[in-house]
């Protein structure tokens, strides 16, 4: 920068003047970065040629000499950190614009200077896709406005922001950019290994012109240019080589090529979009090397390992001696001290009635009034008076002495507190001061409940103002606040007080052990515990106080700080009473509207003593311009009670600086240490005129996360410069020990715990023995582990050391201790390193959390900032950022989550600080809702598990068969009974049942049954009303036939064998078609008509059938002929090639000259097209013997027979749903009463309450229909119940799928309808496949299906290990069904193609007289058609010929019995090989880990998962308001990172009803990826995480 070598204390004034204007313009955010660097320069242009080069760079010795005493100012930080001497004006807006506490001048240059050094290597990180409607700033009520005036400036800005980002979407796509981005394979075929990071060797070094830099930089140069880049979905032409491109359609069809190929076009989309441009950049990003390496071997041990992170040789270790006990001065005896403090109160009211005790403020800063020792004496003895003899009556007192008393006051009213507080002392009641709740769901006041309910309290004394102020019930009682006991509240007012009568006087006793008073303290976790400080002790610390402050009698106090606790109150109301001193409070109120209320007050009343705070200290800097005749010569104490804080050196010199010339005296600031427990520490004692000043430490960064203390000297940027807290108090005994594990004292140069041994401290956590031994009674070891004394010691909680001259110094606190990777990190340290990054234009107030959470096995760093309401996304997201490089430069550590949530809405503490602990809550809960986020687990989490490698297969020596033993085991195999065929044709004909024999053809049984049995009704169909819209006899069904086969045979001009679409919605047409078909003697294909309102997503399917299916006929109705000529379905595909369209509503009633009957039963009975969930359509081909027999399996499974009665609710379009829709009533003669899903959007209990009305027996369902009844009436069974709904007569309710069974769905939907009568063991599964519609159907015989429990870690490796319930990381899966008749399944290895033993993972083979023939392809794929239905063992039984289901599965036999009393072999369904995704050498299961995204916040619908290039990407609909979509992606990354060890790359967040889902219930995942990457979804939402 411009100003490197400028001294400016030697710049002319108006030139500092002008800079000073500039730097508040910028820290207010009225100026952008870069207008303020050009001004800034263009000042100091004139000066720099004359100026010698200063350098800048700090001191390497340990102690550097503190604040000089001539007033130069500090060097001016580069950045736009808010000069220090400088900001002297336009205080009507300085009310506290940022919290100072952690600037530095020091420290930010060294931030930028990390920057800087960052900007070199820099890469450009994806920025989030967020939808417009996201970014609004949720409670608008309580934000500040912005600082530019109008709101239309505001959605200017947000317009830019859609503009700039779509131009950024453009630039980072230029030409060079895309340099071999392409050569990089995209297939997402999830077999590609994947451990993100490692790079894989970059084929040649990338071009690049214009560096792929921080987005700014990206912005600053935008040129809007339509360029499109190349896709980088796709690999080039030439690397496909000699691969056909077939359609889509048609290549999805095959199961065994790349699925690259599908994302060509995604529904005629170029997948170039820019989700795939930034997931492009995302992984550039990742490709940078993390910090531990990975190590790259996988030991495959049961065990889940976590890696462990080897040490590093390089680390510190501390070398010094054991460090001796540090002693404070001893105690004097000064001989008026009083016996007790009450003492004190009652000699200055008698003999000094007039001198003033408290002086308090109005809001404006003028004095309100002032209470005397003598008011205070009498107020306090008739409080004490009242509480003692007129609460309840003289026999039953309500108060007694020791009893605890809650003191709720504002801080704007001190006086009313004090004479509280003493007239609890007077009474020997408890006091147990606690802010004034603000609502019933304030965020302490759950946790004061705890305080409340630990000390025992159901009484609490408050003014008549507040007690109005407190939240009320609607009839006028204090509301019962969040976790509080029931209290009683007392007005202390003293017009509700009653006189002591004459011989009454308050007991006062010499200062004993009991409690005096009880002060309370949040712990780490959020838990508000109260430390009881004893009548001795709060004596002692008194005049440890007076002897170390050398407090004299009647001088001026000025105080800052809140009266109710800490400091404020051991000085500002107990050590000001001892003494006769004059106490000025200045409430926080105060402070907000007149941030130099307190220096006047010091200099109006010639103050000798002032108790502030960093922020008291900065707020006055910044005002003090208007305040040019304050003179603060009469200071000999300047107390700073945060000045343990290591960036509080800062704001002290910076104040000096200013205040020097008005009088301060350098020598009187004096910094303290204290704790709740130990009250004070340590406090510096004001120095003698002209002496030295004490030095600093200048501490390397790196050396204190190993817990040592080194003089920094290698990396200037990370180094934290110390300030001393002075010497230990008197009459105290401090050691260090080590903060965790036993309390071992430290060595010299190591950092510890700060424990302390005094009279003047507090004595336990009141009502908390267990928490009080570990912290009030701490007995110090040796290195051998030896006491090294028998005195207790209390644990301050202060992390430091004891420097030279035995000051303390302290770096930080134990509640701000973050320990990750076993490196201690300092959550204030990371918040100076945040607000160093320019903060001013992004960032509240300052305001910012930093906290950690746990999260696979390590704590991992969130930090959590306050957005301004003006900051724009970029402004944001640069800087995130670049506070994720400042902190891995400056303190090595990776961040886990940044996250920036409206201004005003993080949970504050009584006095306007951010309440840490129910920030993290809020966070692990998903209630932050932040406006921006960014994730960057790729980079922090570094003790992931290695990646697994697989071992080369090979069938071995070890694999011999011996029998039916596999190495040992059973052999996985099962087997359905025998289909036996009965052979005396005479008998059959008797029995009046008609023989497979005979009918081998579906079409000679409908014929057949049309002339045995004319009037039986086969089918019923259901509307949305439950009436019977149509019903079609054996005879009926049969002439419609006839009349459809005349119509085909007359006008479709067709051939033998030629394919016929069948385009209808379920219902009987759809059946009588079919038969029309087979009678015709051509091949019915059944397809799913278009939806008329989506027809641009659902026609081109229907299109593709007919096309791939080469159809030369589609029979439909006239609504559906009218939609496929219609204009709009014109947009979607070509309308003037459909071939032959013949509606089949109004047909003549003709008979077809004859009924065509096949030569042989293996002829094709009908094609059997569907989508599978890889988004693959493929058709199988139907031969008539598989067709009867399929019938025949199904019948005696389900003991079907003409008398039964059967409910379908399924599509009939594809699998065992058109079975048993179409096919099974013909071949069995059973009535099927058909319901169509979709009637039950309207009518959700349709299909329930047509169960009870026909007392059905059997009834099968999909999932997605069982789903619509768990959720939509799982609240209305009482309703139901008395409609009459009776669900005792279902038998079996099977649901038909091709899938893992969803055991969590049948579970509740049998415990949601018990109530109606449904029986427990009534719900089971079917499983069926492309290569076999049917393997699995729990039929009337057979035994239970059994759940077995399966450790998911195995599952991952390919093996099975079976569980307890309720195991860690356990799996429960239920078996899908008993085997079907005629049917035989072998676990079979995919890769060696060798059968398995018994409980093994393998892919499902079956073996049946009704599986498919073959793939339906144009092109004849023999070598697939081979592969899938006509395969062998590689060894065992090789002569029968297997189809593979592409399944994986197991199978185990059990303890029951099937029905020929033999054991039952059950077979598990674990996934669908195809949707598997390999990840880190592991096979997951996309529903394992949708499962854990779906329980990980409440306002997940649904989700999805896919991956895209090695990333994982997880799609989660949200069911709540827009502005929890971000609350989702920690959740989302945390829980699979816990329960899948896998690191997710995108998070997606779309509306509701976005995930595809086929009629099966079954989620589309690859139609998913394919919208996603051709950026189709609309998400609310999409993270990159880094």
């Amino acid at each position: 920068m411009a100003d490197r070598g400028v001294d400016l204390s030697a710049l002319p004034k108006e030139v500092r003047d002008q800079l000073a204007e500039l730097d508040l313009e910028l820290s207010e955010g009225d100026i952008t970065q870069k207008g303020y660097e050009k001004k800034r320069a263009k000042l100091l242009g004139p000066y720099i040629p004359h100026m010698p080069n200063v350098d800048l760079s700090l001191p390497d010795v340990q102690l550097s000499p503190g604040h000089s005493a001539d007033p130069s100012p500090s060097p001016e930080a580069p950045g736009p950190s808010t000069s220090s001497a400088s900001r002297h004006h336009r205080t009507h807006r300085s009310g506290g614009a940022r919290d100072d506490r952690y600037r530095s001048d020091i420290h930010t240059e060294a931030v930028q200077a990390a920057l800087a050094k960052h900007k070199e290597e820099k890469m450009a990180l994806p920025m989030p896709t967020k939808r417009r409607s996201a970014f609004v700033q949720s409670p608008v009520d309580n934000c500040t406005p912005p600082d530019t005036s109008s709101a239309s400036e505001d959605e200017g800005s947000l317009r830019r922001q859609a503009a700039l980002s779509a131009a950024l979407a453009q630039s980072l796509q230029s030409p060079d950019y895309w340099i071999n981005r392409s050569v990089q394979s995209s297939s997402t075929s999830s077999s590609a290994s994947s451990t993100l990071s490692h790079g894989e060797p970059k084929t040649q070094p990338q071009p690049q012109p214009q560096p792929a830099s921080a987005l700014a930089d990206v912005l600053a140069h935008t040129r809007i240019e339509n360029s499109v880049p190349p896709d980088v979905t796709s690999s080039t032409p030439q690397e496909r080589g000699s691969r056909v491109d077939l359609p889509p359609a048609v290549r999805g069809m095959s199961r065994g090529q790349s699925r690259s190929s599908m994302l060509d076009t995604a529904d005629g989309v170029p997948v170039n979009s820019r989700v795939s441009t930034k997931i492009q950049q995302l992984l550039n990003t990742l490709k940078r090397p993390k910090r531990p390496p990975l190590s790259e071997f996988f030991l495959d041990d049961s065990e889940e390992i976590v890696e462990v992170p080897q040490p590093d040789p390089n680390t510190p270790k501390p070398e010094g001696r054991q460090i001796i006990p540090v002693k404070g001065e001893p105690l004097g005896v000064v001989s008026n001290w009083p016996p007790a403090l009450q003492a004190a109160l009652a000699r200055w009211g008698a003999t000094q009635a007039k001198s003033p005790a408290l002086t308090a403020l109005d809001i404006t800063g003028k004095p309100l009034y002032t209470l005397t020792y003598g008011k205070l004496w009498s107020r306090s003895l008739k409080l004490a008076y009242t509480l003692l003899n007129k609460l309840g009556t003289k026999t039953e007192p309500v108060l007694r002495p020791g009893d605890r008393v809650a003191l709720v006051y504002p801080n704007s009213d001190p006086a009313m507190f004090w004479v509280a507080f003493y007239g609890c002392l007077l009474a020997e009641v408890i006091p147990v001061p606690i802010e004034v709740p603000l609502s019933r769901q304030d965020a302490g006041s759950q946790q004061i409940g705890f305080l409340l309910g630990s000390c025992g309290v159901s009484l609490a004394l408050t003014s008549e103002v507040c007690l109005k102020g407190l939240p009320k019930t609607p009839n006028g009682e204090i509301m019962q606040f969040k976790g509080w006991p029931r209290m009683k509240w007392v007005v202390t007012d003293t017009k509700y007080l009653t006189k002591p009568s004459k011989d009454w006087q308050p007991h006062i006793p010499t200062a004993n052990t009991d409690t005096a008073y009880i002060e309370y303290k949040a712990s780490k976790e959020g838990t508000v515990m109260g430390v009881a400080v004893s009548k001795i002790s709060m004596l002692t610390h008194c005049q440890a106080l007076t002897q170390a402050c050398n407090y004299c009698e009647g001088e001026t106090l000025v105080n800052v700080l809140d009266c109710k606790k800490d400091m404020g109150l051991w000085h500002g109301v107990l050590t000001s009473v001892m003494n006769r001193i004059h106490t000025i409070t200045v409430p926080y109120a105060v402070m907000k509207a007149c941030p130099m209320s307190w220096v006047q007050r010091v200099h109006i009343h010639k103050a000798r003593v002032a108790l502030v705070k960093c922020r008291d200290l900065h707020w006055a800097m910044m005002a003090h311009r208007d305040q040019r005749d304050t003179n603060l010569s009469s200071i000999r104490m300047l107390i700073v009670a945060d000045g343990a804080n290591p960036w509080s050196v800062s704001s002290c010199d910076a104040f000096l600086n200013v205040f020097q010339s008005h009088g301060l005296k350098p020598e009187v600031i004096c910094p303290c240490a204290s704790s709740p427990e130990a009250l004070t520490v340590a406090i510096r004692r004001p120095g003698a005129r002209g002496a030295p000043l004490p030095a600093r430490a200048i501490l390397s960064m790196g050396g204190l996360s190993h817990g040592v203390i080194r003089v920094n000297t290698e990396d200037k940027n990370s180094a934290l410069t110390v300030q001393d807290v002075g010497h230990v108090m008197p009459g105290a005994l401090m050691c260090i020990v080590k903060p965790d594990g036993s309390p071992q004292l430290c060595k010299t140069d190591e950092i510890g715990e700060i424990v302390l041994n005094s009279r003047a401290g507090g004595t336990m956590y009141y009502g908390l023995p267990g928490v009080t031994k570990n912290t009030f009674e701490v007995i110090p070891v040796n290195q051998a582990g030896a006491p090294i004394g028998e005195i207790p010691f209390t644990r301050t909680g202060l992390l430091g050391f004891v420097g030279p001259g035995s000051l303390v110094f302290v770096v930080g606190k134990n509640e701000g201790l973050l320990m990750v990777s076993g490196r201690r990190h300092n959550a204030d340290d990371l918040v100076a390193t945040a607000l160093a990054v320019e903060p001013v234009k992004t960032v509240y107030r300052g305001r910012i959390a930093v906290f950690s959470v746990t999260v696979f096995y390590d704590e991992r760093i969130v930090i959590v900032a306050e957005q301004r309401p003006d900051a724009s996304e970029e402004d944001s997201f640069q800087w995130m950022s670049r506070v994720l490089q400042a902190i891995d430069s400056i303190h090595q550590v990776g961040l886990y989550c940044l996250a920036l949530v409206p201004a005003n809405t993080l949970p504050k503490t009584p006095l306007g600080g951010i309440h840490i602990c129910e920030t993290k809550q809020n966070f692990l809960e998903g209630n932050l809702h932040p406006c921006n986020i960014l994730m960057c687990p790729h980079t922090c989490v570094t003790n992931l598990p290695k990646p697994r490698q697989k071992q080369p297969v090979g069938v071995g020596p070890a694999s011999i068969m011996v029998g039916n033993l596999v190495a040992g085991k059973r052999i996985a195999q099962a087997a359905g009974r025998e289909l036996g065929v009965i052979e005396d044709q005479d008998l059959i004909r008797k029995l009046c049942m008609w023989p497979t024999m005979m009918h081998q053809f579906l079409s000679e049984a409908l014929q057949w049954r049309a002339q045995t049995d004319p009037d039986h009704v086969l089918y019923v169909l259901l509307n949305a009303k439950g009436v019977a819209v149509c019903t079609a006899t054996c005879v009926q069904l049969h002439k419609r036939a006839e009349k459809i086969t005349a119509a085909l045979m007359e006008r479709g001009g067709l051939n033998t064998g030629d394919n016929v679409v069948l385009l209808y919605p379920p219902g009987i047409d759809l059946i009588a078609a079919f038969y029309g078909c087979l009678y015709a003697g051509v091949i019915p294909v059944t397809v799913r008509p278009p939806h008329p309102q989506n027809l641009a997503a659902t026609l081109p399917t229907v299109r593709m059938i007919i096309d791939v299916s080469k159809a030369a006929c589609i029979l439909t109705t006239q609504p559906l002929m009218r939609i496929l000529r219609s204009r709009e379905a014109a947009a979607s595909v070509n309308i003037k090639t459909w071939p032959t369209i013949i509606d089949t509503d109004d047909l003549p009633r003709k008979r077809p000259p004859q009924i065509y009957k096949p030569p042989t039963a293996e002829m094709l009975a009908y094609l059997d097209f569907s989508v599978s969930t890889t988004g693959m359509l493929t058709g199988v081909k139907m031969s008539h013997a598989a067709v009867s027999t399929l019938c025949r399996s199904i019948k005696l499974q389900c003991e079907l027979y003409s008398s039964r009665q059967i409910a379908i609710c399924l599509d009939p379009y594809c699998g065992l749903g058109f079975v048993l829709w179409c096919l099974s009533s013909v071949y069995s003669g059973h009535q099927s009463i058909l319901i169509p899903p979709l009637e039950l959007e309207s009518s959700l209990p349709l299909w329930l309450s047509t169960l009870s009305q026909y007392k059905i027996r059997d009834t099968f369902c999909s999932y997605s229909v069982m789903e619509l009844c768990t959720k939509g009436l799982g609240t209305q069974t009482e309703i139901l119940k008395a409609r009459g709904l009776n669900l005792s007569c279902v038998r079996s309710c099977v649901v038909i799928a091709e899938e893992r069974p969803r055991l969590a769905l049948t579970q509740s939907f049998s415990k949601l309808f018990k109530d109606l009568g449904l029986s427990s063991r009534a719900v089971s599964t079917a499983f069926g496949s492309r290569v076999n519609l049917a393997i699995c159907l729990q039929g009337t015989s057979g035994p239970d299906p059994s759940t077995v429990y399966v450790d998911m870690k195995s599952l991952r490796h390919d093996r099975v290990r079976l569980v307890e319930r309720g195991a860690p990381q356990s799996l429960p899966l239920m078996e899908s069904g008993t085997i079907l008749p005629g049917v035989r399944v072998i676990i079979v290895n995919p890769e060696t193609r060798g059968p398995l033993g018994d409980s093994h993972l393998g892919e499902i083979w079956v073996n049946s007289p009704h599986s498919a023939s073959g793939y339906y392809t144009i092109y004849g794929e023999e070598s697939l058609q081979a592969d899938h239905f006509n395969t062998r063992l590689s060894f065992g039984e090789p002569h029968t010929l297997w189809a593979r289901t592409g399944y994986l599965g197991f199978v185990k036999r059990t303890e029951l019995l099937d029905a020929s009393g033999d054991r039952h072999d059950a077979l598990f369904v674990v996934g669908s090989l195809d949707e598997t995704l390999e990840l880190r050498g592991l096979r997951y299961h996309p529903i394992d880990i949708e499962t854990s995204v779906s329980r990980a916040h409440r306002s997940i619908a649904e989700s999805a998962v896919f991956t895209w290039t090695n990333l994982l990407v997880v799609v989660a609909e949200l069911s709540g308001s827009e502005q929890e979509a971000l609350d989702l992606v920690p959740l989302v990354t945390n829980v699979v990172l816990e329960e899948h060890h896998l690191i997710v790359g995108v998070v997606v967040i779309v509306d509701p009803g976005v995930i595809p889902i086929n009629s099966r219930g079954e989620k589309q995942r690859m139609h998913l990826r394919d919208s996603f990457l051709a950026d189709q979804l609309d998400p609310i939402y999409v993270a990159y995480n880094m």
